[in-house]
């Protein structure tokens, strides 16, 4: 909630699964400033590390994608001078719906990449390790699970260059197209990379080999900037001609 002070606007709440929120220079937060007007009612406000009432929170102990951190972010009384509003008064909600497609896209791009990085390790791991004098790669078994992975991977990676050169268009609407994108390439990191714990067996469940992290790593992407089960409602809406 912010409200209006004499040469600016005080906010006090907290927002939590925040990423970077202890390390971020600046922070851009959404707070309502006229609860009246509902989602008309919302700002955004540009606020600098070490603003007095603006602390992060507490951070958070994830399964995966620990490298980038996770906290809550919380404001106490925190003055915020009228110059760090972000745009017009009222325009937060129509601004951060504005760059979701862009941030689709990059979990897409984030899915494909760990999708990536399983298929090369257990293609890698498939022709080392060896059973029955040869290597397991030579067994139709594993063949037919490189080849599914293989190729849901090159189809994530269609929808995902399809996406981004729409984006890099600049005037192409595509709302749609970078739904499908998260949608599939999430989905596809976490089917790729299950398979990629399979094909190394027990190590794959074993910390001294790569398959273990795509696996906690890929489950993030069908959560963050919307779940798989919201791109579904986004598409069929695109689909339908639905605005709401």
């Amino acid at each position: 909630m912010a409200l209006r002070r004499d040469g600016g606007w005080v906010l006090n709440g907290a927002k939590t699964f925040t990423t970077n929120g202890h390390s971020a220079g600046v922070c851009v937060a959404m707070a309502v400033t006229d609860k009246e007007k509902s989602s008309h009612g919302i700002s955004a406000f540009v606020i600098e590390a070490g603003t007095p009432g603006f602390r992060p929170g507490k951070k958070e102990n994830k399964l995966g994608m620990r490298a980038s951190e996770t906290s809550e972010v919380i404001f106490s009384d925190c003055f915020v001078p009228a110059e760090n509003l972000l745009g017009e008064e009222g325009a937060g909600f129509i601004n951060s719906l504005q760059v979701l497609d862009g941030g689709r896209i990059s979990i897409a791009a984030l899915g494909l990449g760990i999708a990536q990085g399983a298929l090369e390790a257990a293609t890698k791991y498939a022709k080392e390790r060896r059973q029955f004098n040869r290597p397991i790669a030579d067994f139709q078994g594993i063949q037919f699970k490189l080849a599914d992975m293989a190729t849901q991977v090159e189809a994530a990676r269609s929808l995902t260059y399809r996406a981004a050169w729409m984006a890099d268009c600049g005037d192409l609407r595509h709302t749609k197209e970078s739904a499908m994108a998260k949608l599939f390439a999430s989905e596809v990191a976490v089917r790729v990379a299950n398979d990629a714990v399979q094909v190394f067996g027990g190590y794959g469940y074993i910390k001294d080999y790569p398959a273990e992290k795509y696996y906690r790593d890929a489950k993030l992407c069908t959560i963050g900037e919307g779940t798989s089960e919201i791109q579904r409602l986004v598409i069929a809406r695109q689909l339908l001609g639905k605005k709401k």
